[in-house]
C-alpha cells in the first residue's frame, strides 16, 4: 500500500475516532445533570426514544460490517442514552 493511501486511511480513521469520542461523551453532561437534579422534565421522551433506536441501528450496522470503532462508540452511546431514558421514566413517574 503506498504511503499516501496509508496516511489517508490513518487520517480518516483518526477523524472518525475523534468524531465518535466527541459524540459519545457529549451525553455525559446531560446524564450528570439529570442525575444531580433528579429531574428529566426538559428532556423529550420521543426524541430520546427515536435517537436510541437510531443508535441501536448504527450498532447493528457496525456489527454487520465488523467495525470496532462503530460498535464501541454506538454501544457506549446507547448505554448512556438508555440510562437517561430510564432516569426520565423514573423521575417523571414520581411527579
Amino acid at each position: 500500500m503506498p504511503f499516501s493511501n496509508l496516511f489517508s486511511r490513518w487520517a480518516t480513521n483518526g477523524v472518525g475516532s475523534i468524531a465518535a469520542i466527541c459524540t459519545t461523551i457529549s451525553f455525559l453532561p446531560q446524564l450528570i445533570r439529570v442525575w444531580q437534579r433528579k429531574s428529566a422534565k426538559d428532556i423529550s421522551l420521543s426524541m430520546f426514544l427515536l435517537f436510541s433506536f437510531g443508535v441501536a441501528c448504527w450498532l447493528m450496522y457496525g456489527l454487520g460490517i465488523h467495525s470496532t470503532p462503530i460498535i464501541a462508540a454506538n454501544a457506549v452511546t446507547l448505554a448512556l442514552a438508555l440510562t437517561i431514558l430510564t432516569l426520565k421514566l423514573r423521575y417523571d413517574g414520581r411527579q
